[in-house]
């Protein structure tokens, strides 16, 4: 057995070790470097927690990069019709990274009740439109199935349903303007199939969802025209060089736009998540090594005449620093243990009970979302015992100015 390790686990062991000066101290340590734990993965999960379910909501409604027509200046409304008969779709040959590629058109509306009306943007989509999103937005109804015949099928949000005093199975009368103003506004009926709640208000106050062929059929497009391509990408973190690419492979006549560019200020705002975050694992760690070099120091100064007598039998002083080294690894290992327990559980308890609620109108959630992922959490303890460790390299060379004769002799 390693001789270190064997003193270190019956300093350990011994009850005189729990009743000390030190015992404490050690509980300071050992509870601060569990709270540090505690409060890092708290704060990884939910920052980047958020960032994945702002970015998901924003894709669900845009798309991760849009392809449009140079003259829509990227606005909500489909104004230029583009042939769906491209190279890239339905998909892109010539790109990696590309998940999905789905056809969409826009066009302003106002949607008017006995009591109310209110602008709306009626977004229609094909076939081949992707409602993973719309799954877990679905509050109310079922999602719409557009592969069929020409339907009056829309998905409303739950927020303008609540505006308008509309429910599911409800008709729905949508205006539309005219390309000549002077003539009258264009009408349709939608009948509310289902209700959506994504907890974005900036879409949520604006979307409705149907058929792409109404909006074909109010421009008086071709069945092969459309309003923009919205496509979606296998890693978010790969967006911008696709994004690039994507822009190659397009014709002079497209315009291509991803959504970091597009919501510049939501996606500049995310970015700040991660400076915090490194702040706080930064100042956790710091605060968890020093309680640690205090605690560590405490030991050698209590055991100075055991490091006297090691020291007199022949024992060097790196041999006698590892023994204080091995008992400093149990007290942060304690303290990890303690703090991913707690840790863990608190996010649990909030991944699926849902405890914290945020305001949706400043963060874009109803509630604090929970991103749980074992890569992050195993080197986040690696991480924190490997640097308090090497913290405490440095205190543990008092060791080696420590006299054996004035040791033993110390009291």
């Amino acid at each position: 057995m390693n001789f270190e390790f064997f003193i270190a686990r019956r300093i350990i062991a011994s009850k005189d070790y729990k009743s000390s000066i030190s015992a404490p101290i050690i509980k300071i340590a050992i509870t601060a470097i569990a709270l540090g734990i505690i409060m890092m993965l708290i704060s990884i999960a939910t920052g980047v927690g958020l960032q994945k379910k702002i970015r998901e909501k924003v894709s669900a409604f845009n798309g991760d990069i849009i392809i449009t027509n140079f003259d829509t200046n990227f606005s909500n409304d489909s104004q230029n019709p583009i042939s769906k008969n491209q190279d890239f779709y339905p998909e892109f040959k010539n790109i990696d990274g590309i998940k999905h590629v789905q056809v969409t058109a826009s066009k302003g509306g106002v949607i008017r009740t006995e009591t109310d009306f209110e602008g709306v943007v009626v977004k229609g989509v094909d076939a081949d439109y992707d409602w993973e999103y719309f799954k877990d937005y679905l509050t109310e109804g079922k999602l719409p199935d557009f592969k069929g015949d020409l339907n009056e099928d829309i998905l409303i949000s739950e927020y303008l349903a609540n505006r308008l005093h509309l429910k599911l199975g409800d008709k729905v009368t949508t205006f539309f303007l005219n390309d000549e103003v002077s003539k009258t506004p264009r009408s349709r009926g939608f009948d509310i199939v289902g209700i959506y709640n994504s907890g974005f208000q900036q879409f949520d106050e604006q979307f409705i969802i149907t058929d792409i062929r109404h909006i074909q059929r109010l421009n008086k497009w071709e069945d092969d025209q459309i309003g923009a391509f919205e496509v979606f990408v296998n890693d978010f973190d790969q967006i911008i060089p696709i994004g690039n690419e994507v822009y190659k492979e397009t014709s002079s006549t497209l315009d291509t736009q991803t959504i970091r560019q597009k919501y510049a200020s939501i996606f500049e705002w995310l970015d700040l998540f991660d400076f915090n975050i490194i702040m706080i694992i930064g100042i956790m760690i710091l605060v968890a090594g020093i309680n640690m070099i205090t605690a560590l120091l405490v030991l050698i100064l209590e055991r100075t005449q055991m490091i006297g007598i090691l020291k007199a039998l022949g024992s060097s002083n790196w041999s006698v620093r590892k023994v204080f080294l091995y008992n400093a690894m149990y007290l942060i290992g304690v303290g990890l243990f303690w703090g991913n327990v707690i840790g863990i559980g608190l996010l649990l308890v909030q991944k699926y009970g849902k405890v914290f609620k945020l305001n949706p109108d400043t963060y874009y959630v109803n509630e604090a979302p929970v991103y749980l992922h074992w890569d992050y959490i195993l080197i986040l303890n690696a991480g924190t015992f490997l640097l308090c460790l090497l913290m405490l390299l440095i205190p543990s060379f008092i060791i080696s100015k420590i006299s054996p004769v004035k040791a033993i002799r110390f009291e």
